[in-house]
Protein backbone atom coordinates (compact mmCIF):
# COMPACT_ATOMS: atom_id res chain seq x y z
CA UNK A 1 0.00 0.00 0.00
CA UNK A 2 1.50 3.26 -0.87
CA UNK A 3 2.38 5.46 2.09
CA UNK A 4 0.21 8.62 1.96
CA UNK A 5 1.35 12.34 2.18
CA UNK A 6 1.61 12.69 6.03
CA UNK A 7 3.29 9.24 6.91
CA UNK A 8 5.82 11.06 3.91
CA UNK A 9 6.36 13.86 5.79
CA UNK A 10 6.60 12.30 9.12
CA UNK A 11 9.51 9.80 7.55
CA UNK A 12 11.51 13.00 6.27
CA UNK A 13 11.24 14.79 9.87
CA UNK A 14 12.59 11.40 11.17
CA UNK A 15 15.45 11.54 8.48
CA UNK A 16 16.42 15.07 9.03
CA UNK A 17 16.90 15.11 12.86
CA UNK A 18 18.81 11.54 12.00
CA UNK A 19 21.28 13.46 9.62
CA UNK A 20 21.57 16.50 11.91
CA UNK A 21 22.38 14.30 14.74
CA UNK A 22 25.12 12.63 12.70
CA UNK A 23 26.47 16.04 11.83
CA UNK A 24 25.72 17.97 15.23
CA UNK A 25 29.13 18.40 16.23
CA UNK A 26 30.36 19.79 12.79
CA UNK A 27 27.75 22.25 12.79
CA UNK A 28 28.55 23.93 16.49
CA UNK A 29 32.37 23.78 15.36
CA UNK A 30 31.11 25.94 12.14
CA UNK A 31 29.31 27.68 14.66
CA UNK A 32 31.89 28.09 17.10
CA UNK A 33 34.37 29.92 14.43
CA UNK A 34 31.45 33.27 14.40
CA UNK A 35 28.67 31.96 16.03
CA UNK A 36 27.99 30.93 19.75
CA UNK A 37 29.11 27.07 19.02
CA UNK A 38 25.47 25.89 19.90
CA UNK A 39 24.20 25.93 16.27
CA UNK A 40 24.16 21.77 16.06
CA UNK A 41 23.04 21.14 19.00
CA UNK A 42 19.81 24.02 18.70
CA UNK A 43 18.93 22.13 15.21
CA UNK A 44 18.98 18.71 16.69
CA UNK A 45 16.84 19.66 19.60
CA UNK A 46 13.98 21.55 16.97
CA UNK A 47 14.00 18.48 15.23
CA UNK A 48 14.09 15.88 17.91
CA UNK A 49 11.17 18.16 19.46
CA UNK A 50 9.26 17.43 15.84
CA UNK A 51 9.74 14.27 16.17
CA UNK A 52 8.48 14.04 19.34
CA UNK A 53 5.33 15.32 18.82
CA UNK A 54 4.61 14.18 15.51
CA UNK A 55 4.80 10.59 16.60
CA UNK A 56 1.49 11.17 18.69
CA UNK A 57 -0.36 12.28 15.42
CA UNK A 58 -2.37 10.09 13.77
CA UNK A 59 -0.69 10.22 10.25
CA UNK A 60 -3.77 8.31 8.90
CA UNK A 61 -6.19 10.96 9.31
CA UNK A 62 -3.52 13.77 8.94
CA UNK A 63 -3.07 16.39 5.96
CA UNK A 64 0.07 17.67 4.94
CA UNK A 65 -0.74 20.89 5.82
CA UNK A 66 -1.38 19.61 9.59
CA UNK A 67 1.80 17.88 9.92
CA UNK A 68 3.72 20.62 9.03
CA UNK A 69 1.83 23.06 11.27
CA UNK A 70 2.20 20.80 13.75
CA UNK A 71 6.16 20.59 13.41
CA UNK A 72 6.56 24.38 13.47
CA UNK A 73 5.10 24.58 16.57
CA UNK A 74 7.11 22.27 17.88
CA UNK A 75 10.40 23.35 16.59
CA UNK A 76 9.32 26.99 17.66
CA UNK A 77 8.57 25.63 21.19
CA UNK A 78 11.65 23.68 21.45
CA UNK A 79 14.54 26.32 20.03
CA UNK A 80 14.01 29.56 21.92
CA UNK A 81 16.94 31.18 19.15
CA UNK A 82 16.32 33.13 16.72
CA UNK A 83 16.88 29.85 14.23
CA UNK A 84 13.73 28.91 15.96
CA UNK A 85 11.07 31.13 14.66
CA UNK A 86 13.24 31.33 11.35
CA UNK A 87 12.09 27.80 10.84
CA UNK A 88 8.62 27.46 12.55
CA UNK A 89 7.60 30.44 10.06
CA UNK A 90 9.06 28.40 6.86
CA UNK A 91 6.99 25.06 8.00
CA UNK A 92 3.76 27.09 8.59
CA UNK A 93 4.66 28.72 4.83
CA UNK A 94 4.89 25.24 3.23
CA UNK A 95 1.52 24.56 5.70
CA UNK A 96 -0.03 26.91 3.84
CA UNK A 97 1.36 26.37 0.59
CA UNK A 98 0.12 22.96 1.25
CA UNK A 99 -3.12 23.82 2.61
CA UNK A 100 -5.61 22.72 -0.55
CA UNK A 101 -3.20 18.90 -1.55
CA UNK A 102 -3.38 15.39 0.26
CA UNK A 103 -0.09 14.88 -2.61
CA UNK A 104 2.86 15.29 -2.57
CA UNK A 105 4.07 14.81 -6.36
CA UNK A 106 7.49 17.21 -7.21
CA UNK A 107 5.26 20.35 -7.94
CA UNK A 108 4.12 20.25 -3.97
CA UNK A 109 7.96 19.52 -3.30
CA UNK A 110 9.13 22.19 -4.87
CA UNK A 111 6.36 24.60 -3.65
CA UNK A 112 7.21 23.47 0.25
CA UNK A 113 10.77 24.08 -0.88
CA UNK A 114 10.05 27.32 -2.34
CA UNK A 115 7.33 27.94 1.32
CA UNK A 116 10.24 27.65 3.68
CA UNK A 117 12.84 29.88 1.78
CA UNK A 118 10.21 32.82 1.49
CA UNK A 119 8.91 31.80 5.20
CA UNK A 120 12.94 32.50 6.60
CA UNK A 121 13.39 35.26 4.15
CA UNK A 122 10.80 37.10 5.38
CA UNK A 123 10.90 36.25 9.04
CA UNK A 124 14.61 37.12 9.07
CA UNK A 125 14.75 40.21 6.98
CA UNK A 126 17.84 39.13 5.03
CA UNK A 127 18.63 38.16 1.71
CA UNK A 128 21.05 35.99 -0.71
CA UNK A 129 24.47 37.07 -0.10
CA UNK A 130 23.48 38.15 3.45
CA UNK A 131 25.85 35.04 4.83
CA UNK A 132 22.58 33.34 6.37
CA UNK A 133 21.13 29.68 5.66
CA UNK A 134 19.21 31.58 2.82
CA UNK A 135 22.13 31.30 0.70
CA UNK A 136 21.60 27.70 0.31
CA UNK A 137 17.49 27.90 0.88
CA UNK A 138 17.04 30.30 -1.92
CA UNK A 139 19.29 28.91 -4.73
CA UNK A 140 17.51 25.28 -3.75
CA UNK A 141 14.36 26.67 -4.26
CA UNK A 142 14.90 28.62 -7.78
CA UNK A 143 16.77 25.35 -8.74
CA UNK A 144 13.61 22.76 -7.90
CA UNK A 145 11.03 25.18 -9.83
CA UNK A 146 13.09 25.58 -12.53
CA UNK A 147 13.62 21.55 -13.02
CA UNK A 148 10.28 21.56 -12.75
CA UNK A 149 9.25 24.44 -15.35
CA UNK A 150 11.61 22.61 -18.10
CA UNK A 151 10.10 19.20 -17.58
CA UNK A 152 12.80 17.64 -15.24
CA UNK A 153 11.44 14.64 -13.02
CA UNK A 154 11.61 14.42 -9.37
CA UNK A 155 15.45 12.73 -9.48
CA UNK A 156 16.61 16.12 -11.37
CA UNK A 157 14.69 18.23 -9.49
CA UNK A 158 16.51 17.11 -5.99
CA UNK A 159 19.85 16.58 -7.63
CA UNK A 160 19.80 20.34 -9.31
CA UNK A 161 17.86 21.66 -5.59
CA UNK A 162 20.68 19.99 -3.32
CA UNK A 163 23.29 20.93 -5.93
CA UNK A 164 22.59 24.80 -5.67
CA UNK A 165 22.31 24.79 -1.97
CA UNK A 166 25.57 22.95 -1.57
CA UNK A 167 26.98 25.49 -3.88
CA UNK A 168 25.04 28.09 -2.27
CA UNK A 169 26.18 27.00 1.39
CA UNK A 170 30.00 26.59 0.09
CA UNK A 171 29.75 30.43 -1.40
CA UNK A 172 29.15 32.29 2.18
CA UNK A 173 32.79 31.16 2.82
CA UNK A 174 33.56 34.36 0.71
CA UNK A 175 31.14 36.75 2.05
CA UNK A 176 30.88 38.88 5.47
CA UNK A 177 27.92 37.84 7.27
CA UNK A 178 25.92 40.91 7.42
CA UNK A 179 22.92 39.59 9.53
CA UNK A 180 22.43 37.23 12.81
CA UNK A 181 25.03 36.66 15.33
CA UNK A 182 27.67 36.18 13.14
CA UNK A 183 27.59 39.26 12.23
CA UNK A 184 29.11 40.92 15.35
CA UNK A 185 32.34 39.59 13.98
CA UNK A 186 31.90 41.79 11.00
CA UNK A 187 35.05 40.75 8.64
CA UNK A 188 36.16 37.48 10.52
CA UNK A 189 33.11 35.99 9.42
CA UNK A 190 35.08 35.97 6.01
CA UNK A 191 36.50 32.74 4.88
CA UNK A 192 34.23 30.59 6.85
CA UNK A 193 31.34 28.60 5.95
CA UNK A 194 27.63 30.19 7.24
CA UNK A 195 26.15 26.92 9.50
CA UNK A 196 22.77 27.66 9.13
CA UNK A 197 23.20 27.30 5.27
CA UNK A 198 25.71 24.19 5.82
CA UNK A 199 22.48 22.12 7.63
CA UNK A 200 20.08 24.17 5.18
CA UNK A 201 22.21 21.52 3.03
CA UNK A 202 21.97 18.49 5.53
CA UNK A 203 18.36 18.97 5.51
CA UNK A 204 17.66 18.75 1.97
CA UNK A 205 19.79 16.29 1.29
CA UNK A 206 17.25 14.41 3.56
CA UNK A 207 14.02 15.55 2.22
CA UNK A 208 15.53 14.57 -0.78
CA UNK A 209 16.10 11.01 0.25
CA UNK A 210 12.61 10.92 1.42
CA UNK A 211 10.74 11.38 -1.59
CA UNK A 212 13.35 10.26 -4.18
CA UNK A 213 15.88 7.27 -2.36
CA UNK A 214 17.76 7.19 -5.96
CA UNK A 215 18.78 10.50 -6.30
CA UNK A 216 22.92 10.53 -6.88
CA UNK A 217 25.21 11.16 -3.65
CA UNK A 218 25.53 15.10 -3.58
CA UNK A 219 28.61 16.42 -1.52
CA UNK A 220 27.70 17.98 1.98
CA UNK A 221 29.52 21.06 2.76
CA UNK A 222 32.43 19.42 5.60
CA UNK A 223 35.94 21.76 5.25
CA UNK A 224 36.39 23.79 8.75
CA UNK A 225 38.52 26.39 7.82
Amino acid sequence: MPENAARSLGRMFHLISGAIEAEKDHLSELDGVIGDADHGITMSIGFMAVNATLARLDMETSTPAAVLSIAASAFLNAVGASTGPLYATGLQRASQALADSCELGPVNQAAMIAAIARGIRDRGKSQRGDKTMLDAWLPAAEAAQTAIDTGGGLTMMWQQAIAAADSGACSTRSMIAAKGRAARVGARSLGHIDPGAASAVIILRAMGRTFCPQQATIRVVSSVS
